[in-house]
């Protein structure tokens, strides 16, 4: 999603802090990015709860352009310990990222992320790792 203005790092405490206590309340697990007011994130859990969270989400006025990117059945959760890992893109050299490839310097919800949702898939399991 696209936030409606930049978030201050305090915004982004507030909506992470916000996250982690609906996410823990519904038993949803995942990781959330924020790169220059784009948002990327995997809600993991039951499929009702999932599906309340990221309606919550669509309707929230901080964000337009929300987009589904991959909705999938999975065995095992990949953030099982995450009620909601965070990190600012904005902070770092992209560059250093193990696996960087240009297409990291592309906003999060750009047409390349929603054409092949493997290479979000692959970002969010490169910040994973690096946890």
């Amino acid at each position: 999603s696209s936030a409606t203005n930049p978030f201050s790092d305090d915004e982004l405490v507030s909506l992470l802090n916000q996250s982690r206590e609906k996410n823990t309340s519904f038993g949803v697990t995942g990781l959330l990015l924020y790169k220059d007011g784009q948002f990327m994130q995997v809600l993991e859990g039951e499929e009702p709860a999932v599906k309340k969270i990221y309606s919550s989400i669509d309707k929230d006025p901080r964000h337009f352009s929300v987009v589904q990117l991959r909705w999938e059945i999975i065995m095992e959760r990949r953030f099982p310990y995450w009620s909601m890992g965070f990190k600012n893109l904005h902070n770092i050299d992209i560059r250093q990222v193990s696996g960087y490839t240009p297409f990291l310097d592309e906003a999060l919800t750009s047409p390349t992320f929603q054409s092949d949702p493997s290479r979000a898939a692959k970002l969010l399991m490169a910040f994973r790792e690096k946890a």
